[in-house]
């Protein structure tokens, strides 16, 4: 089968490493099935794959990809991939299970023609979304619900920011966001990401740092290092910040004296259930709302698409249609 894949490592220029090739076909074993790949998703994993993040050189080679929509071979039904393979027998939340793993990081990814996962893995794919539009889920929209539903505490009516607007994770926290009726704010580094910011669903767009028309109740933070002091300073007394990601860099100053005289709270965030999974679908058949597809390519061109996200030339989701 045709894949895109990780043959070597290399943190300085990742995309040295990757290979769009054939791969061995894979065989599912008891308890799991084969998906037949319609579509799938980038996501900065995949870069940190690449980079040798979470995996090491005696793994490889690696399918790349953590998300995917496509049939699932043996029930002949149209699926979303859920990314998070548990433990065998692991009860509660999926998210927290110690031995829990992505899509390419223990197990092949997604971003083939194929993809083999635990029965439980795939959840039901409505008909009036698009493989594409399914493909965006259970990565960057799962994590957003996530963070806005479940760790915000937010109620409808209260306000929350959204650090760098226009990213996967934070266009979808922008127009679930909106929906759920938050005042969104949200930034971004030019005035074009700006104003796509506002047609997401954002009630105001404002420069990277600048300051907020009022403090709010909660931030969403997948920047990390380049936004975290502004996210801190943006919460009113008793906020809080969720965050799910450091694409800038993992180690920002802590503001302690901040955090406990206000009485801020930092609330990490990873992923989502497969139950939420299924409510986000079921949130999206209620409001109507869909994923922001950047752009589609073929397989092939899976570099451009990567180079794309890593510059942040892009707005949504980057799809892959094989």
């Amino acid at each position: 089968m045709r894949a895109a894949y990780a043959e070597s490592i290399n943190p300085d220029d990742p995309l040295k490493g990757l290979v769009v090739g054939e791969r061995p076909d894979p065989q599912p074993p008891e308890g799991w099935t084969r998906v037949k790949v319609n579509a799938a998703s980038l996501n900065h994993h995949d870069l940190w794959t690449l980079r040798g993040v979470g995996i090491k050189a005696e793994q490889l080679p690696m399918i790349l990809g953590c998300d995917a929509a496509g049939i699932d071979e043996s029930t002949g039904d149209e699926v979303v991939v859920h990314a998070v393979i548990n433990t065998p027998g692991w009860t509660g939340d999926d998210t927290v299970d110690p031995g829990r793993t992505l899509l390419s990081e223990k197990h092949q990814g997604s971003l083939a023609e194929y993809v083999i996962v635990p029965k439980r893995n795939v959840v039901p794919k409505p008909a009036e979304l698009s493989f594409g539009e399914a493909a965006c889920l259970s990565t960057a929209w799962l994590t957003a619900y996530r963070m806005l539903f479940t760790k915000s505490g937010l109620r409808p009516g209260q306000s929350v920011l959204v650090q760098g607007a226009t990213g996967g994770v934070a266009t979808a926290c922008i127009s679930m966001a909106r929906a759920a009726g938050f005042t969104v704010y949200a930034t971004a580094r030019s005035e074009a990401k700006q104003a796509t910011a506002l047609e997401l669903g954002a009630h105001a767009a404002f420069p990277s740092g600048a300051r907020l028309p009022e403090r709010v109740d909660a931030v969403m933070e997948t920047v990390g290092e380049a936004t975290y002091s502004h996210s801190a300073k943006s919460l009113k007394p008793g906020g809080r910040i969720v965050i799910s990601g450091a694409t800038s860099g993992p180690n920002p100053p802590a503001e302690l004296n901040r955090f406990f005289f206000l009485q801020l709270e930092l609330v990490g965030s990873t992923m989502g259930t497969r139950d939420e999974l299924g409510d986000l679908i079921a949130f999206l058949h209620a409001t109507g709302l869909r994923p922001h597809i950047d752009r589609t390519l073929p397989l092939e061109q899976v570099a451009d698409g990567l180079t794309a996200m890593a510059s942040g030339d892009l707005v949504g989701k980057i799809v892959l249609e094989l």
